[in-house]
């Protein structure tokens, strides 16, 4: 067995760099596990224009390698690999395992993230088979991207309350939205359908799924191939980009039935805070937050995390 880490960081993003570059500046010597996508869900996103500092904005793998290069240049040790195991349950020091690996810290900082929920089409996530349309007219973030559809006429998928708030933020920039909708009835809670059954600025498309993205891929989308999902006809529509909205699944089954969660899989975290209920174990960024979801709030929980950590370790050697 090697020797206990002081901090450990499971996952990257904004979150797990943030706690990285505050855990190493702290001579903590954190050691970060980066998982299978590092620098996570901006990796896959072009122009980032809400982070605060950059003016002209900022391509989002650019963004995160200048994230990592920072962390790295304090002290912080960067492991590629994917956490298979973990064992928090019986308390610091606590167990991580990978495939290939194990270590023990002290203190263990989840920075895992949420993933988007996806169609699962050809093209639609930059791939080994090519580069995908997410990022070039397709993303699953309206707050993030919505700027960049002004007066586009875009589609929204999905039924739900999540496709209903999208498409309402998207009435701000865009000439129209359509929400597509695999059945006849919304699935939204009543406020949400109301609001947005309400603007003159959203149509619906009823009994339809979509079967294709069209366009050129890693440049841009043109429009998608819808079927009926009542007769099985299918059509193609144009389309100035599609919002898929039908939520965010958080990447927390390794912790499951160690950590305390929320009914849709989200870590509980202490109000306020960045610690979960086991003393030592910090959760931070969208793994903990299905509300906000930006580079800047999971940055800021990732600070929180590490000082957290730090004045914790600090209260076991006194």
């Amino acid at each position: 067995m090697t020797e206990t880490r002081n901090v450990i960081i499971i996952g990257s993003g904004p979150a797990g760099y943030t706690a990285a570059l505050y855990a190493s500046r702290a001579n903590l010597k954190p050691l970060m596990i980066e998982g299978r996508q590092p620098g996570g869900q901006l990796m896959i996103t072009t122009d980032v224009e809400n982070f605060p500092g950059f003016p002209d904005g900022i391509l989002g793998p650019e963004l995160m390698q200048r994230f990592r290069d920072q962390a790295v240049r304090f002290g912080t040790e960067i492991e590629t690999g994917w956490v298979t195991e973990v064992d928090l349950a019986s308390g610091s020091p606590f167990t991580v395992k990978t495939s290939e690996k194990e270590w023990t810290a002290k203190t263990v900082i989840i920075s895992t993230g949420a993933s988007a929920r996806l169609l699962g089409l050809p093209d639609e996530e930059p791939s080994d088979a090519g580069p995908g349309f997410m990022g070039h007219g397709l993303s699953a973030c309206a707050t993030c991207d919505g700027f960049f559809f002004r007066d586009k006429d875009v589609l929204v998928v999905g039924g739900g309350d999540s496709a209903m708030e999208e498409a309402t933020f998207l009435t701000r920039f865009c000439s129209r939205v359509t929400i597509v909708h695999r059945r006849e009835e919304l699935r939204a809670s009543k406020i949400m359908q109301d609001r947005a059954l309400a603007n003159d600025k959203i149509d619906f498309m009823w009994n339809a799924s979509l079967t294709a993205y069209l366009g050129t891929p890693g440049e841009r989308l043109t429009g998608v191939r819808v079927e009926d999902t009542t007769t099985g006809e299918e059509r193609e529509v144009e389309t100035g980009g599609v919002f898929l909205g039908i939520g965010h699944v958080p990447n927390t089954q390794v912790f499951d039935g160690q950590l305390k969660m929320d009914d849709s899989g989200y870590l509980v975290t202490k109000p306020g805070m960045a610690e979960t209920e086991i003393p030592g174990v910090y959760a931070c960024g969208d793994v903990q937050d299905s509300f906000y979801r930006q580079a800047v709030t999971a940055a800021g929980s990732g600070c929180m995390a590490a000082i957290e950590a730090e004045r914790w370790l600090e209260s076991q050697e006194g």
